[in-house]
Order: structure tokens, then sequence, then C-alpha cells
């Protein structure tokens, strides 16, 4: 009989571990809602084009570290190893940015090939806020704030 594993770098979350994400979870939503923020869902895999343009062609990210392949129709497909450039993507696409200043705000898994290490795993989650059409120190002030209520958590 063969043995199945978890690839290496990623990890099950068993039921001992559920209610801790969930609690997790639920702080993030608590904490982005507080503030007005709305969330933000966008796909796990996206086109490599978007990251080698926003993240950089010659940076390791791309270059290095993404999970990529050819759909079957010869695409170039990659498991979104951040979240920034797929919210920014699904912005555009969704016509979002005519909003007044859209406040938004993600988590999920992302995916980089590195060597998996105490504390790096090649699948991990990230929640992240993003703000649009705001230049001024206030909100630099307001996510610095999120962040720290984050913590206290």
């Amino acid at each position: 009989m063969t043995k199945f594993k978890t690839i290496r770098g990623m990890n099950d979350v068993t039921p001992s571990e559920v209610s801790v994400w969930q609690f997790v979870e639920a702080s993030i939503r608590s904490i982005f809602a507080s503030y007005a923020y709305d969330e933000i869902r966008f796909p796990i895999v996206e086109q490599t084009e978007l990251f080698s343009r926003s993240v950089g062609e010659s940076t390791d990210i791309v270059s290095k570290e993404m999970y990529t392949f050819e759909d079957r129709n010869g695409d170039g497909i990659a498991l979104r190893p951040e979240g920034t450039a797929g919210c920014v993507r699904a912005c555009l696409e969704n016509d979002l940015l005519r909003v007044d200043s859209p406040r938004l705000w993600y988590m999920g898994p992302m995916f980089r090939y590195e060597r998996p290490q105490k504390g790096r795993s090649r699948q991990f989650h990230q929640a992240s806020a993003e703000v649009f059409g705001i230049d001024n120190h206030n909100v630099d002030a307001e996510l610095m704030m999120m962040a720290t209520n984050l913590w206290d958590v």
C-alpha cells in the first residue's frame, strides 16, 4: 500500500487546531470590520504574468519561489505567492476603484517554493489590508493601529 503524506512544507490543520484558527480568523474579521474595511476574495491561482509584472521578474519570489504551471491551453498559471497583486487585479477588473477610496482586506493561503524551516512553510496564511486613493499619513496611522489591535488579541 502506498503511503501518502502532505507535500513538504505544507501542513494539515487538524481538529484540535481548528478552534485556534477560527479564533484568529474571527479576530481579524472583527478588527478590519471595526475600521469599516470591506472583505474581498480573489482566486488562489492567477496568471503568472500578474506577479512577474507587479512583484518584478528578477525578484526571488518570481524567479525562484513561485509555484507555476501551464494549463491545458498553454497559459502560465501561478499559485498566489502574495495577495496585493491579486487584490489590485480584482479591483481593476471589477471597477472597484471608482468607489471613493476603497478600503479592502483579505486573508487566505499563499504559496512559495522555499526551503521549509521553523516558522516558514511553503503554504502560509496571510491577512492584509489595502487602501486605494488616499495619500496621507492618516491612512498609515490607521493601518498601524489595526496592526497593533491584531497583536493585542
